[in-house]
């Protein structure tokens, strides 16, 4: 009701009210993108920017561990072995803390010693070509749940990498002349348009 008087008052010709400018205080970048990486919305919490902080924490995470159930806890492991080189640990690592396991599940196995936790996130050590050895029987028990859970957490650490940018830098914010640059200029706003004209422009395209 207030807009449709004040807009009465005017003639009509109320001109609309500028955007609100909003301050986000980032206090130390990069502190905080290193607890962005740590714990998914860690780094947005110790910036005051809590439901930002929730929505990272819930989604990163419940993706990460909803791959990693799927798998068996197999899905996550660190392997530099010839036969075996596990690249796509480096994008689970995005995640942070949760992929850490991994290695220490390495070091025990490269020493001789039992892994922890039942083999979850452990190498499946020694993998030869045409052999079934260990990661072969994960695949077979798993079949397309572990190429799907292996993507699932390799999203996860990903997603994490992008949340880690928006802890340090900020959100996105267009620069001034983006907009500008789409309207057109004053001569084409003030020059006439005629049939001839839009005539002569369709045979040139």
């Amino acid at each position: 009701m207030m807009s449709d008087s004040n807009s009465a008052a005017s003639g009509g010709d109320a001109k609309p009210s500028e955007p609100q400018i909003v301050t986000v205080r980032l206090r130390r970048p990069a502190v905080a993108a290193l607890w962005a990486w740590l714990i998914p919305g860690a780094g947005h919490w110790y910036q005051g920017r809590r439901f930002k902080s929730a929505i990272y924490f819930f989604c990163i995470l419940s993706t990460y561990f909803f791959g990693l159930a799927l798998g068996g806890g197999h899905v996550v492991y660190a392997s530099l072995a010839k036969n075996d080189f596990r690249w796509q640990y480096f994008c689970q690592l995005g995640v942070g803390i949760p992929a850490f396991p991994a290695l220490v599940q390495t070091y025990r196995v490269r020493n001789g010693k039992e892994p922890f936790w039942a083999d979850v996130m452990a190498p499946p050590g020694e993998v030869q070509p045409r052999v079934k050895d260990k990661l072969a029987l994960w695949h077979e028990r798993y079949t397309n749940k572990f190429e799907i859970g292996t993507l699932y957490t390799m999203v996860a650490g990903l997603m994490n990498v992008l949340a880690v940018f928006d802890a340090y830098g900020g959100p996105f914010v267009y620069a001034e002349g983006t907009e500008e640059s789409s309207r057109p200029s004053e001569r084409e706003q003030k020059e006439p348009t005629s049939p001839k004209r839009n005539r002569r422009k369709k045979k040139r395209r």
